[in-house]
């Protein structure tokens, strides 16, 4: 699909896109945002479009997207949380107290040893994803099917859970 063709196909789906972006804002103004911000976003990945599959399904998922981020910066920016109660209580579990460096040298040992327990295709992805890779860079890198990756690091995280179990607090 050229450009100018999908450009196309775009513009005579975007009529429909307002009532949904109607529904999902409930303001008018809002609504023409979400419209013209979705329609932005589809231009600027055609790339990620593929040809042959449903471009309004593909647009309205843009849409709802685009709607649940907006939501979410919005009610993260303006949650205002009375925290003074929760410092009140912060860090006194005498589980998480230090009183010197040598607990936290075992704790420390506990976890390295558990961690090397851990059969090498569980341990790999969880540190590569412990030290930052998303799961498709992990998936990429060992050559892996992504799904296979998120399992491997799932079940890599249940056996540390069971082999530090030790360290939970209230358990």
């Amino acid at each position: 699909m050229t450009s100018l063709e999908f450009t196309n196909q775009v513009q005579k789906i975007s009529y429909s896109l307002k009532p949904v972006a109607m529904n999902l804002t409930r303001d008018a103004d809002d609504a023409k945002d979400l419209v013209q911000e979705t329609l932005l976003k589809a231009l600027l990945n055609k790339d990620k479009f593929k040809a042959g599959t449903n471009l309004k399904a593909w647009l309205y998922t843009i849409m709802r997207n685009t709607f649940i981020n907006n939501y979410n910066k919005i009610t993260k920016r303006n949650s205002n949380i009375d925290s003074t109660e929760y410092f009140q209580y912060f860090n006194t579990d005498e589980n998480y107290i230090t009183h010197n460096g040598a607990s936290s040298d075992f704790v420390v040992t506990d976890i390295n040893e558990a961690i090397a327990t851990l059969s090498a295709d569980y341990r790999t992805p969880f540190m590569m994803y412990y030290i930052g890779y998303k799961y498709l860079e992990i998936a990429e890198k060992l050559q892996i099917p992504i799904g296979t990756v998120k399992n491997r690091i799932h079940i890599a995280r249940k056996e540390l859970k069971q082999a530090l179990k030790v360290y939970a607090p209230g358990v």
